[in-house]
């Protein structure tokens, strides 16, 4: 199945949007950043599932820091398009509701990206399976037990 994509222009309009309605403050410190994660999700070498793609860019763009600020939000924001571009357009909501805690968590290195790519797979499937949510309360316990 052809994976659709948008261009660095629509990443950033979509991250200006966010900052308008949510606050915030404008500018980017470095979308080349953004850029390279644009391009290295169109290389099914790489991320040769959509999976790989779209867990990726959010893992990417939440960590760049590619954004002054609303990366973490931006992160969600450019997720749902990418479902939406490609037929998801059933999960986007779920995606949205469920990524605004995971969006945080990975932010502060509580997941990691296979973690986030399982957890966006559940969102895809309408399910939270046992072993998916056995991994993140895991994942959470170990991150606040090194504090």
């Amino acid at each position: 199945m052809k994976t659709f994509y948008f261009d660095l222009k629509d990443a950033i309009e979509t991250h200006d949007k966010i900052i308008d309605m949510s606050g915030g403050r404008h500018g980017h410190n470095n979308v080349s950043l953004l850029e390279s994660v644009l391009n290295h999700i169109q290389n099914d070498d790489y991320y040769p599932h959509f999976l790989d793609k779209i867990a990726h860019l959010c893992f990417q763009v939440n960590k760049s820091h590619a954004f002054q600020d609303g990366n973490k939000r931006t992160s969600i924001a450019l997720g749902a398009y990418l479902l939406e571009l490609n037929g998801y357009d059933y999960c986007v909501v779920d995606f949205n509701r469920e990524m605004e805690n995971i969006a945080l968590w990975v932010a502060q290195g509580r997941i990691g990206k296979d973690l986030l790519r399982r957890l966006i797979e559940d969102v895809i499937l309408l399910e939270q399976r046992f072993e998916t949510q056995l991994a993140l309360i895991e994942s959470l316990e170990k991150s606040f037990d090194e504090e």
